[in-house]
């Protein structure tokens, strides 16, 4: 997923909500009229919870919103996730939640909120930053009841070279625990993703967010853990998942280089799956793995190796 595309597009929709400009949503396509979904037939049963997003079966399900899930359902996949869920319309939101509900499919992420690189980040420590944020959250707790939601992304954005470091750690925690206590009230979590897109961005190791989440001192703040952009900021991936395991709240893949399905780049994903699914066994935890990459490989059989792909990284 390209992310900077991603805020770009956004930009609009967030403005008309009142809300910072920030990564929100995306434009989407409507969702099919409500109908009875037929009864799942999973070609295979996967250890850990994969969660594709719309878009990632399309030349296999069609374009569909509802086909696609059922898709995905069908090849083994109990979750979902969608950056963009914010940007439906909540009627939308509404059919995808029931639909999924149906499929036995949970709701992984969709994005509430990121300072980017614009003026309103949470490093600035600007008065209004905290009750834009949660007014932020009081919409997002909508979205997250009509699709059954529990975790939504969170950056915080780029940068104040202005201040000292630790003065924007402060500004970016008062900011969060405003958020965080509507997130509570409602048993929702938003995820903290540190992001390796440029080195503007303020949030960027595992640790640094560990580091936040400990600060804030909520449930409902965490972090999430992007194996794409932790293999590229930090590396050492299982030393780092052990040492910020307690405030992981959600995992997303992606291998590097290119940001595609596993097996197309340098990272081990089956020693990790293995490790991982290890720990969620000894501590009674347990996370969605969201696939926030593209397809290696065009066209119906490119989804078919990409579906490959993770059977064989599920074979620990």
């Amino acid at each position: 997923m390209d992310r900077r595309a991603f805020l770009q597009k956004t930009t609009a929709m967030t403005a008309a909500l009142g809300l910072p400009v920030a990564a929100a949503a995306q434009p989407a396509p409507a969702a099919a009229p409500a109908r009875t979904l037929g009864p799942v037939t999973k070609a295979r049963t996967f250890k850990l919870k994969y969660a594709p997003h719309f878009g990632m079966f399309e030349q296999s399900a069609g374009k569909d919103l509802i086909d696609q899930l059922k898709f995905m359902a069908d090849q083994g996949f109990t979750a979902l996730e969608d950056n963009g869920m914010m940007g439906r319309t909540p009627e939308v939101q509404a059919q995808l939640g029931e639909a999924m509900a149906k499929l036995g499919m949970q709701m992984g992420v969709f994005v509430i909120q990121t300072g980017g690189n614009n003026s309103d980040r949470f490093t600035t420590g600007k008065a209004e930053n905290p009750a834009q944020f949660r007014k932020a959250c009081e919409a997002a707790v909508e979205v997250a009841r009509r699709c059954n939601a529990k975790w939504m992304t969170v950056v915080p954005g780029g940068f104040e070279r202005k201040l000292p470091i630790g003065v924007q750690h402060g500004h970016v925690i008062d900011t969060l625990r405003a958020g965080a206590e509507v997130l509570e009230k409602a048993s929702l979590v938003m995820v903290l993703e540190p992001l390796s897109d440029n080195p503007d961005q303020f949030l960027r190791t595992s640790d640094q967010t560990y580091m936040i989440c400990r600060a804030v001192d909520s449930p409902a703040c965490k972090i999430l853990f992007d194996i794409y952009h932790m293999q590229k900021n930090e590396g050492h991936i299982i030393p780092h998942i052990d040492w910020a395991w307690s405030e992981i709240g959600y995992f997303q893949i992606g291998d590097n280089p290119g940001r595609k399905e596993p097996g197309t780049g340098e990272v081990n994903y089956r020693n990790i799956f293995k490790h991982v699914a290890a720990k969620m066994q000894a501590d009674s935890r347990d996370f969605i793995f969201g696939m926030e990459h593209g397809n290696a490989y065009p066209g119906k059989d490119g989804e078919q190796k990409l579906i490959d792909a993770y059977v064989a990284a599920d074979a620990f």
